[in-house]
């Protein structure tokens, strides 16, 4: 486990989004999800691209809140560039399970 302080915390931004879009991602190695996710009026629509094929689909992804690292650098996945690190945890065979809200709140607000 590497320690960080707290002020490298408070330098990373994760904040609330509602799915807004999911595609397929075929090219993708590994099977994965196109997302637009929109994040509110001060951060805007950003897309990801999530592994997370095993617990959702097209149909159960669309309208859900989520939460997501906003300010790393883009990062290009095959000719998809993803904006934003959709946030998950595995479940005990692997598969990502996302973290997010169990009430509703203002879309990007941010975690503290």
């Amino acid at each position: 486990m590497n320690i960080i302080s707290f002020d490298d915390f408070q330098k990373i931004e994760i904040r609330v989004g509602k799915v807004i879009k999911v595609d397929q991602f075929p090219e993708a190695r590994k099977p994965a999800l196109k997302l637009k996710i929109d994040f509110g009026e001060t951060i805007g629509i950003k897309k990801s691209s999530a592994q997370i094929t095993h617990h959702y689909n097209l149909e159960n992804l669309l309208g859900k809140n989520v939460l997501a690292v906003v300010n790393f650098e883009p990062r290009q996945i095959g000719k998809f560039m993803s904006e934003v690190l959709v946030l998950g945890i595995s479940d005990s065979n692997g598969n990502i399970v996302l973290i997010k809200p169990d009430n509703e709140v203002p879309l990007g607000a941010k975690l503290h």
